[in-house]
């Protein structure tokens, strides 16, 4: 394993940490450390997913268009009540599926 090379400031917080009794040794501190960082790299990763998902679908034409937020909004209840009586029946339907493609 590699020497890690810690600013003081890294150093005093760890120490703090410790010393607070958050944390039993510096070793705990930097576990909880790297496992926010993979934690939250793995959600940016899912975000950019998403994002291009998106993207992708704009492109592509896959697009809703809806005349008021009253329509958007019955759209929405529509598609939750398709999704518990999927759950309910024990079938699971993409979103895809779910919903019927208006332009």
């Amino acid at each position: 394993m590699p020497e890690i090379h810690l600013s003081e400031q890294d150093e005093k917080f760890i120490e703090e940490q410790v010393a607070a009794g958050i944390f039993k040794d510096a070793d705990a501190v930097i576990s909880a450390g790297l496992r926010l960082l993979g934690s939250k790299e793995g959600r940016f990763v899912e975000l950019q997913r998403l994002i291009q998902e998106g993207l992708d679908d704009l492109e592509a034409g896959r697009v809703m268009e809806f005349s008021t937020a009253d329509d958007l909004t019955a759209h929405i209840i529509k598609l939750a009540e398709e999704q518990n009586e999927a759950k309910a029946s024990g079938g699971h339907r993409s979103g895809a599926e779910r919903s019927s493609r208006r332009s």
